[in-house]
């Protein structure tokens, strides 16, 4: 069986797994989901990696999957401990050398939010969170998500520095693209996977916040893949 290393998103914390980590560890899987690191400005994604990689410990045959935001640090850990493989769900695909702060124009994220918004009547781009990120989610659900959001992670330190690797890690890679996603345009998430990783997405039909909506399918989705032993 594999060990699951589930890395949140910009502003979440570990509980955001919770219940795709109950559907795996039925499964027969480990798996942590840790809280990463906030409130000190100063804070970068090695910093955030380090953490990952204390809270896996000895466990091994690791699977990391890196949530939105969490694609920056989760090839971090790949590079710090043996990595089976690498799972990025509606993830920021980083470049060599690039801050995440400048991910958002250097992928032309705008204009991708604008093409999609003008195709389904402005529901992309919505600055309503329960719009943008929960519309699938169930209401108390996602009401509880909100309360569990922090302001400070990522720090402004983890925005501004490059991100410090110089290739992606030879490490057999899968993107998860969210088919109903109102914040990243699923064109957009196309577009990045085939360019930055060289991969064709694995799609499945849901929002942003995928592991509050559908935890049973991406569980599914994460355990069934080609490369799974």
């Amino acid at each position: 069986m594999s060990s699951f290393v589930l890395i949140h998103g910009a502003g979440d914390v570990g509980w955001y797994w919770h219940l795709v980590a109950a559907e795996l560890r039925a499964r027969g899987h480990a798996v942590v989901a840790p809280d990463l690191p906030a409130g000190d400005d100063a804070l970068t994604l090695d910093d955030y990696a380090d953490a990952v990689a204390e809270a896996v410990g000895d466990l091994s045959d690791l699977v990391v999957v890196g949530q939105s935001f969490g694609a920056f640090t989760a090839p971090l850990v790949a590079v710090r401990q043996p990595v089976a493989e690498l799972v990025l769900v509606a993830g920021m695909v980083p470049a060599p050398g690039e801050p995440p702060d400048r991910w958002w124009s250097a992928t032309g994220y705008a204009e991708a939010v604008a093409r999609q918004a003008a195709r389904d009547g402005g529901l992309t781009g919505r600055e309503d969170p329960y719009l943008a990120f929960y519309h699938d989610v169930p209401r108390a659900l996602a009401e509880e998500a909100m309360g569990r959001q922090r302001t400070t992670h990522p720090s402004p330190a983890a925005g501004a520095r490059p991100w410090p690797l110089e290739a992606w890690p030879a490490v057999p890679t899968r993107f998860v693209l969210c088919g109903e996603d109102r914040f990243f345009p699923p064109d957009f998430q196309r577009r990045l996977a085939r360019d930055r990783l060289g991969v064709v997405p694995e799609e499945i039909a849901a929002g942003h916040c995928v592991a509050l909506s559908r935890p049973a399918a991406l569980a599914t989705l994460l355990t069934t893949a080609p490369t799974r032993p």
